[in-house]
């Protein structure tokens, strides 16, 4: 690593660096004919243990609010700067081969706001950053597309399809779905059936530096780093649509 290397250099290099391990744990234990639970289980421990290894070499006094180790470092809730990743957001769809709606997200939160963030979907070899911060498409469709769980619908997008009359197509991680909207290839995607924080910072981040919308349900914004990690509701989408989506679900 480069002594001048940025935070958002550092998320990024992160974020591409444990992708990269992980498509390659992938494709060796699909070859070796590995069960689901086995695939999910080895992704998750390399990932989390290359993280961890690297923050603790190169930013050894931030704290970390990480899904693999939980709440186990007290010293964020005193810390001006948190990182809050997620090593391997959409095990169900890493587990299953030829599917790319999975994720790593990579965020840092500086007391009251994102200070880098990048979200790559290692599949498809791409990575989404805070800076630079990914251009936003120009869209030409009469129809928003709404994108949602491959397993549940919640209320709030039955609402937001209901009101917007939106078409709907469905993705397995949060990241995936958030980079979806960021592509340009949906436009809203809705979330209130709860997560952890590490599922939505990186690609909140990611979403509103580049000009996106990212909130709580009800408009508020999000808060990231409190005490419980647990996140009740979520969403992101196209600015021109955010007043739409909030009456949809508000009335």
């Amino acid at each position: 690593m480069s002594q001048t290397e940025s935070d958002a250099e550092f998320a990024t290099r992160l974020a591409v660096e444990t992708g990269q391990i992980l498509v390659e744990q992938r494709e060796r234990l699909f070859a070796e004919g590995a069960p689901q639970r086995a695939v999910k289980d080895a992704g998750d421990a390399a990932a989390q243990a290359f993280l961890a290894r690297e923050l603790h070499e190169h930013r050894p006094d931030d704290a970390v609010l990480s899904e693999e180790e939980g709440k186990t470092d007290q010293r964020r809730f005193d810390a001006d700067r948190v990182w809050i990743i997620d090593p391997l957001d959409g095990t169900r769809e890493f587990s299953e081969e030829g599917r790319s709606d999975w994720a790593v997200h990579v965020a840092l939160w500086e007391r009251d706001h994102f200070g880098a963030a990048a979200v790559s979907l290692p599949a498809i070899n791409a990575v989404f950053t805070t800076d630079p911060a990914a251009p936003m498409p120009k869209i030409d469709r009469d129809t928003p597309i709404m994108v949602t769980s491959r397993t549940r619908v919640p209320h709030s997008a039955i609402l937001v399809a209901e009101g917007l009359g939106c078409d709907a197509v469905r993705l397995g991680s949060a990241g995936a779905k958030a980079m979806s909207v960021v592509m340009g290839q949906t436009d809203v995607y809705v979330h209130d059936g709860g997560m952890y924080q590490w599922d939505s910072a990186a690609p909140a981040a990611v979403a509103m530096a580049a000009g996106f919308h990212a909130s709580r349900l009800d408009g508020s914004p999000l808060i990231y780093n409190d005490r419980d990690p647990w996140l009740p509701d979520f969403f992101v989408c196209r600015p021109e649509l955010a007043d739409r989506v909030l009456k949809a679900i508000w009335g």
